[in-house]
């Protein structure tokens, strides 16, 4: 099988290196034969983000040669594709060769109309750009991964990894898929998604906006009892005119955008201190562990005790 990744000038050596490490190690395990090859809109040299100028790199030909092309990322400022990377995946796609979109590569995957009312995936930092410029392409920022058999995407940079290990357990199976991750000393499979990762910080306000005061008031009482009825009351509102000012300033309901604040604090309690679950779940005020784990494995689609094992900043190296 023939691979074909993307080469262009300022990608980084890692995001070029991970499916070229993947797939040339089934051929170097002799699973099957698997040839990688860089190309870019011209043959020539490219050079990447560390400064290394990387020749002999192949012209849109190789693409038209391969069974699997690659965009295994995308310049940082979420620039338009070039209309001959457009041609190159969208004539591809039509002989039927599978596109792999890797972190932000998704974005030219995208730009090359292979996403259109599909769902997607790419690096949280992204988001809001791919939305924007392709709003009929759904996002989902719980997965790693997203296969769709002719085309694939994945999220932040390492999600990289299990998208492409993923394309050998569907090619040669989890047999094959798993001697991989061993000798590159990865998980096979990992679960979870990007939500994880994903910052939520306030947007700036006017220290003289009342909503910006209220906001700061909850922030410091969330272990407290925060429902709409009390919150409407601290901002001497009423409860009606409360939720639609509230919509408005912050783009979601009192009650979502609390319990997304409990989740951040019982995240950073996970992380930096050694307390219980249980403890954890009242301090952020869940009420109950039951609530807490509901509502975390519901957003990070993983637990709070694997989100600490994962995560423990006391066992970070100083």
């Amino acid at each position: 099988m023939r691979i074909a990744v993307y080469a262009f000038d300022d990608v980084t050596m890692f995001h070029l290196a991970v499916p070229q490490m993947v797939f040339d190690e089934v051929t170097r395990q002799g699973l099957a034969e698997w040839d990688t090859v860089l190309f870019s809109d011209e043959a020539g040299h490219i050079r990447t983000t560390e400064g290394y100028q990387l020749g002999e790199i192949q012209g849109p030909d190789a693409a038209e040669q391969a069974d699997v092309v690659v965009v295994p990322s995308w310049f940082a400022d979420g620039r338009e594709t070039s209309e001959t990377l457009r041609k190159i995946l969208q004539q591809a796609h039509e002989r039927g060769v599978t596109i792999l979109g890797l972190c932000l590569g998704t974005i030219p995957v995208a730009d090359a109309g292979l996403l259109s009312g599909r769902s997607a995936v790419t690096h949280w930092q992204a988001f809001d750009t791919l939305a924007n410029r392709h709003p009929d392409v759904f996002l989902d920022q719980r997965v790693l991964y997203i296969d769709h058999g002719d085309v694939l995407t994945s999220a932040g940079t390492a999600s990289g990894l299990d998208a492409c290990l993923h394309l050998v357990r569907g090619r040669l199976g989890a047999e094959a898929a798993n001697r991989i991750a061993r000798s590159l000393v990865i998980a096979p499979h990992r679960e979870g998604g990007q939500a994880q990762y994903i910052e939520h910080p306030l947007p700036p306000r006017s220290s003289g906006d009342p909503m910006a005061r209220l906001l700061e008031w909850a922030l410091g009482r969330l272990g407290e009892d925060l429902s709409v009825d009390r919150l409407a009351a601290q901002a001497h509102m009423s409860r009606r005119t409360f939720v639609r000012t509230f919509r408005a300033s912050t783009g979601t309901t009192p009650s979502a955008w609390i319990r997304t604040r409990r989740l951040d604090a019982a995240r950073r309690l996970l992380e930096t201190t050694d307390l219980s679950v249980d403890q954890i779940a009242g301090d952020c005020g869940f009420g109950s562990p039951v609530t807490l784990r509901q509502n975390f494995a519901s957003a990070f689609a993983i637990t709070p005790t694997e989100y600490r094992r994962t995560f423990d900043a006391q066992w970070a190296p100083a």
